[in-house]
């Protein structure tokens, strides 16, 4: 059942995929959407991001996880490299809940 399931799922995925290119020529957008669509895809990535960055469970994560991306995307904005930006923001989240910061 489980098998049937996820080939199910995978076919759905694919077709879906698919049919944005099968119907790409054959569908015609205003001109304001094809100018939204770009923007639309940066907004539903950064309300994802911004989820995972607040949220645990359903809750508030705390201020440490926050605090850590904050950390994160400063430095990210300052070009720093990338591993650099991953380290800082998870030794910042660490160093925040050894403190006892939820």
């Amino acid at each position: 059942m489980l098998i049937a399931v996820i080939l199910t799922l995978a076919v759905g995925t694919y077709a879906f995929r698919l049919s944005g290119v099968v119907l790409r020529d054959r569908l015609a957008l205003p001109d304001g959407v094809n100018r939204l669509l770009p923007m639309a895809a940066a907004a539903l990535l950064a309300a994802l991001a911004v989820t995972a960055a607040l949220t645990e469970a359903g809750a508030f994560a705390g201020f440490a996880r926050p605090t850590g991306v904050l950390v994160g995307a400063v430095l990210a904005w300052r070009r720093a490299p990338f591993i650099a930006v991953v380290v800082a923001a998870a030794a910042t989240a660490a160093l925040l809940r050894l403190l006892g910061v939820p």
